[in-house]
């Protein structure tokens, strides 16, 4: 879905630069470390699930950096992935490689998934670190997140918060620079989204990190690691090394009485479950097949 194809539910938001990105993200030996600092914090919470699941669908493995918490929690589940892009499914299919070969060693373990494969009601935990804010529209992909759900399957996520990088914002809108990035959705909102979807009992939480780095040039590399402008109103064109060079300077125009320019990022985890079904009461009410399999299941458990 492009910018220009909004809904109400949609962000303003160039897919196609997302995707971009994400390629050249895919091919790091590693995910960006706020993206595992993220997964850490998030698997703090995993102990809370009191259901130990048997199927685990992570939603966008790599870059999600969690697959190693995963199988520390639940080392007997099958785990599943879905990928955002070709070349992250490839990297996540197992290798074949000679016994005596380090690829057959290193080669993930999740069986990898198209979003259109993930199965119906078929996993218990479905995971996504660090990927919503890449999508267009947030409740769509909610209501992807509840089909894939077991009935009692458990739903966390992370994403960033609008106030992320609000000092690089400030920067950009001083010097008339347009904006720097697009705009993510308030924690609210997608609780919202999370009950319009068929969740039951959402939790949203929120926390500032703060990085501060040795000075601007390495903050910048950093910034260009986690992704891209993404804002369909960005600056149209190529930037010239002299505004580069003057970017530099306006970071580091950030720093403190130590020296290193310091920027905030919002992490927002969300929470939820799928509940059984619920006819709707009227004066005769049609209940499908499957509707009656998943309420009948849900009070055998």
């Amino acid at each position: 879905m492009n910018a220009s194809t909004q809904s109400s539910s949609t962000r303003a938001i160039d897919t196609r630069a997302v995707q971009r990105a994400v390629r050249r993200m895919a091919h790091n030996d590693d995910p960006p470390w706020l993206h595992a600092e993220a997964a850490r914090r998030m698997a703090e919470k995993l102990p809370m699930i009191r259901r130990v699941p048997e199927a685990v669908l992570q939603w966008s493995g790599f870059l999600g950096a969690s697959e190693v918490l995963l199988r520390q929690a639940y080392p007997k589940a099958q785990q599943l992935v879905v990928e955002p892009a070709p070349v992250l499914s490839a990297r996540a299919a197992p290798v074949s490689a000679p016994w005596w070969s380090p690829r057959r060693w290193t080669a993930a373990a999740a069986v990898p998934l198209t979003e259109d494969a993930a199965p119906s009601g078929g996993v218990q935990l479905l995971w996504s670190n660090m990927a919503l804010h890449g999508h267009a529209d947030p409740a769509a992909l909610f209501a992807q997140w509840h089909r894939a759900l077991a009935v009692d399957g458990f739903l966390m996520f992370s994403t960033f918060g609008p106030g992320t990088l609000a000092e690089l914002r400030t920067l950009y809108r001083e010097r008339g620079w347009g904006s720097p990035m697009a705009e993510f959705v308030d924690m609210h909102d997608l609780g919202d989204m999370l009950v319009a979807a068929g969740f039951a009992d959402p939790v949203m939480d929120q926390e500032m990190v703060r990085l501060s780095w040795s000075d601007a040039s390495a903050a910048l590399a950093e910034l260009q690691g986690l992704g891209v402008n993404a804002d369909p109103g960005r600056a149209p064109g190529l930037r010239t090394p002299r505004w580069r060079q003057r970017l530099v300077e306006a970071l580091q125009s950030l720093a403190g009485a130590d020296g290193r320019p310091a920027l905030s990022f919002e992490l927002i985890y969300g929470h939820a479950f799928k509940a059984a079904p619920r006819p709707r009461v009227a004066e005769r009410t049609e209940v499908g097949l499957d509707e009656m399999r998943q309420m009948v299941r849900a009070r055998r458990t």
